[in-house]
């Protein structure tokens, strides 16, 4: 990375401040560079044990599949999904609340008896299908997040600080060099008038 300077106090003093913020920065964004990594991970973990939970209830429901034929699937719709928003390392994220069902009314004497277990199979179902594509889209979010996280630490690291770094050096030389070259001038004027003034 170029960085545009020139040689003098002042763009020092303003690099010298530049590079103090990116190194106060550092620590703080690999620290939510690593809960971010473990908030992935837990999600990840969560949508993986809820798609287990799911194929093991819909196995349970191919049992009775012959039953479900008869079943009425306009019975059960959702009606809402709340959505709860929370911060995990300064994102927002969204979290599954309540789950509101819309059940039409049937006549229990004309429907099988079976109809109220088969709809509080369906809710259970569908609350771990919505809970899983939560946490899906919640690892989504926070990889996403996690990566320009990663990136900027990258950035900081590897390309700002360094080239910063290498600015305020190559200021300080050139005014310790600028320095030395008018002390030097100024022995010489010295040596010079003193000579003059000895002849």
């Amino acid at each position: 990375m170029e960085i545009k300077f020139q040689y003098n106090k002042t763009s020092l003093q303003e690099l010298n401040k530049q590079l103090k913020v990116r190194l106060r920065a550092l620590p703080t964004l690999k620290n939510k560079e690593s809960a971010l990594r473990m908030e992935v991970k837990k999600a990840r973990d969560a949508a993986a044990g809820l798609e287990q939970k799911v194929n093991e209830r819909t196995l349970e429901l191919n049992k009775f599949m012959r039953f479900w034929q008869e079943f009425d699937p306009s019975l059960l719709t959702i009606k809402e999904v709340e959505i709860i928003t929370r911060k995990i390392a300064g994102v927002k994220i969204p979290v599954m609340g309540k789950i509101e069902y819309d059940i039409r009314p049937f006549f229990m004497f004309h429907a099988p008896n079976w109809y109220l277990d088969g709809i509080s199979m369906l809710k259970s179902v569908s609350e771990l299908k919505i809970e899983r594509q939560f946490y899906l889209r919640k690892m989504k979010i926070l990889e996403t997040i996690r990566k320009k996280t990663t990136q900027k630490v990258n950035l900081y690291e590897k390309v700002q600080i360094p080239a910063f770094e290498d600015a305020i050096r190559k200021i300080k030389r050139f005014m310790e060099d600028e320095e030395n070259l008018s002390k030097s001038g100024q022995k010489i004027l010295k040596n010079r008038m003193e000579s003059e003034a000895a002849l």
